[in-house]
């Protein structure tokens, strides 16, 4: 490095009459005009536009250090671009480039986007997908910590189902049965036991038996367990959270908002109907649902179309049948065929699934008998309960949905890093 050009400077740092820059970044773009060479360089900033005389010799997507003098332009990109003095080439390409990423859009069908994954992700567009996810999670670790809730880390291998059904992938584990985990709702609530609230962000894994725009076998969960909380105040937590994590986008990911042209919703006063209010305003609409004691996807769009209407983007639907639910969800006490638990919808697609949790350790167990589930592997989870548990109750937010629908993308995979459905397994 030389001593003169001092330390590496990102493009969006770039200063006219800043003077001598040390850029480090990949070839965008390339353009050769009267003896003059223009780059367009991409870092994990942005990019800027470099001048270079004569015919450089800089294929796409070549990694180079770049020292040079900021100057103003109006020409170029952002009005500043640095007339380069000296170009190293640090990396070149080695195979032809999969598709071109240097224009605005990228022309290529999801699957080869995919199939090219460590290419794609290079696009700024695709790229801003994934800084808007990590602004959601970072905004929504915070956000829990300050509200005193422990962040967990719960193991992914597991004995038995989590949801008592038979979505698992099973595993090798030496000579004992073993899966991964569907969720990690049934420590999480063990945790209740300890740290009352608590928080996590990690894998699940479902194995799905269908290929929809809105399914993956592996995507990201934002889990929410907390004790002494009654439904209204659990949607409060979320509503009060998505408000949150929406902020740390707009602080955290500026460039990302404005690369996708993105506005961000509003959280507040998001709209509470029971299932059965939800299903007889699909009906006064004139619109069909299915099946009677749920909405299927078609249902929730529709739902969804209804309360766009009336200027919201999110709905919470509440009260679903026992025989819908998980056995650990908890009955309504004024209508035990219902239980305390929601889902919510944006702009039509469920991205959280919740309720209050059953507590009492004999009504436990009087539920999975119900479910005909044999109480034997969860032992170590029951006993949580047969040492006494605080009321409590949670959510879980799949961040993968919830940021496809943020960003309007049509698939859920364009918005996971490296998809895993039923025929992807690689990259």
């Amino acid at each position: 490095m030389s001593a003169a050009a001092g330390p590496r400077t990102l493009a969006r740092d770039v200063r006219a009459g800043a003077g001598t820059v040390r850029l480090q970044g990949s070839v965008q773009a390339v353009r050769r005009l009267g003896g003059l060479t223009f780059v367009i360089l991409r870092d994990r900033s942005g990019t800027i536009q470099v001048v270079a005389s004569g015919a450089a010799d800089l294929p796409m997507e070549a990694v180079v250090e770049v020292i040079g003098n900021a100057r103003r332009d109006e020409r170029a990109p952002g009005g500043v671009e640095v007339a380069a003095e000296e170009i190293t080439v640090l990396g070149r390409p080695a195979i032809p480039l999969p598709f071109d990423i240097s224009k605005p859009a990228l022309h290529a069908s999801l699957e080869t986007l995919l199939d090219h994954r460590a290419f794609s992700l290079r696009h700024p567009q695709v790229r801003s997908v994934f800084h808007i996810a990590s602004a959601l999670t970072s905004g929504f670790r915070q956000q829990l910590a300050a509200l005193g809730f422990t962040e967990i880390h719960t193991s992914k291998l597991v004995g038995a189902a989590t949801e008592g059904g038979a979505n698992l992938f099973r595993v090798e584990y030496g000579e004992q049965p073993a899966f991964l985990a569907q969720s990690p709702q049934l420590y999480k609530q063990i945790c209740v036991g300890a740290f009352e609230r608590v928080f996590e962000v990690g894998p699940v894994y479902r194995n799905e038996p269908h290929e929809t725009t809105r399914h993956l076998n592996e995507y990201t969960s934002l889990d929410v367990e907390m004790g002494f909380v009654d439904l209204d105040g659990l949607l409060d937590l979320e509503a009060g959270l998505l408000a949150a994590m929406f902020r740390s986008v707009a602080a955290e990911a500026p460039g990302a908002l404005d690369a996708l042209r993105l506005s961000l919703p509003s959280a507040e006063g998001i709209p509470r109907l029971r299932l059965s209010e939800a299903r007889a305003r699909l009906a006064a609409a004139g619109l069909a649902y299915s099946p009677d004691d749920d909405l299927d996807p078609e249902g929730e769009r529709a739902l969804g179309r209804l309360m766009q209407e009336d200027g919201h983007e999110f709905v919470f639907v509440t009260h679903y049948p026992v025989k819908v639910r998980p056995f650990y969800a908890l009955p309504d006490p004024e209508d035990p065929s219902l239980t305390l638990s929601f889902d919510l919808l944006f702009r039509g697609l469920e991205v959280t699934t919740g309720g209050i949790r059953i507590h009492d350790h004999p009504q436990l167990l009087e539920s999975m008998a119900r479910r005909g589930l044999d109480p034997g592997p969860f032992s170590g989870y029951l006993e949580a309960f047969a040492c006494g548990m605080p009321p409590h109750g949670g959510f879980a937010i799949g961040l993968e949905r919830l940021t496809a629908q943020l960003v309007g993308m049509q698939n859920v995979r364009q918005a996971t890093l490296f998809p895993r459905d039923r025929r992807r397994l690689t990259p």
